[in-house]
């Protein structure tokens, strides 16, 4: 295929990235599919409980419904979505237990998280790990969105702030572990409110880890952590 005829994304017009197979252009396809949906979810588009009838969505996102069903796989594997007794999928319904729970394993991962962060930081000095630096820009963007009142963004931003202290902590294991509690914090902080007082917590988390104090890095998150819970759990179910 002529490279003219490549969009600006290097896709064809067909979907398929450039100079790749039908395995591969499947693959992006099915990871487009995925991260539409978790995102529609994560900003009520669709609604707990909601029905996903495979065929409507794949008209709405434009694509044939193989990488659909495929995305609808994936967020069933992550706990987004459940199986209906007969067919089809539903987006899950956090109940109270699902909060309490997720929180009971975010909790020590995301803390052993910042103390690796912050001991790579100290043992890369005065050199300066490449994920510092997208921490910071996480950090920057979340301000930034919150100054414009753009809650989607600011969510999507201290998003990916916890997920670069996960990258900068160095640890493949720790990763892919906090990988399959992914689409449910993000399910989960797309839900709840975000007070001033948690960007001022991630500010302070940040200059620990920057610091390379590893136990009070460790100690802020733990803070945040629980703070996080409290929050959910008033927006969600009304604790006062």
């Amino acid at each position: 295929m002529a490279g003219s005829s490549a969009g600006r994304d290097g896709t064809r017009p067909d979907g398929l990235p450039e100079g790749g197979g039908a395995a591969a252009g499947r693959t992006s396809l099915s990871t487009r599919a995925r991260d539409a949906v978790r995102q529609r979810i994560a900003d009520r588009r669709y609604p707990q409980g909601a029905r996903l009838v495979e065929r409507e969505i794949a008209e709405e996102l434009r694509m044939s419904r193989v990488p659909v069903r495929e995305a609808l796989r994936a967020l069933v594997a992550e706990g987004l979505l459940e199986l209906l007794p007969h067919s089809g999928v539903r987006v899950r319904r956090l109940e109270r237990a699902d909060v309490e729970h997720l929180y009971e394993v975010w909790e020590p991962l995301a803390v052993q998280a910042s103390r690796l962060a912050a001991r790579r930081v100290a043992c890369a000095a005065p050199e300066q790990p490449a994920h510092l630096r997208a921490l910071r820009t996480s950090l920057d963007r979340a301000e930034e969105a919150a100054s414009d009142d753009e809650g989607a963004r600011e969510v999507a931003a201290h998003t990916a702030f916890h997920e670069d202290i996960v990258a900068l902590s160095g640890n493949p294991l720790l990763a892919r572990t906090m990988e399959q509690l992914g689409g449910q914090l993000r399910l989960l902080f797309g839900m709840r409110e975000e007070p001033a007082h948690m960007r001022a917590q991630h500010a302070l988390m940040f200059r620990y880890i920057a610091a390379g104090d590893e136990e009070s890095a460790a100690a802020s998150t733990l803070l945040h952590v629980r703070d996080s819970r409290a929050v959910a759990l008033r927006s969600l179910f009304d604790d006062v």
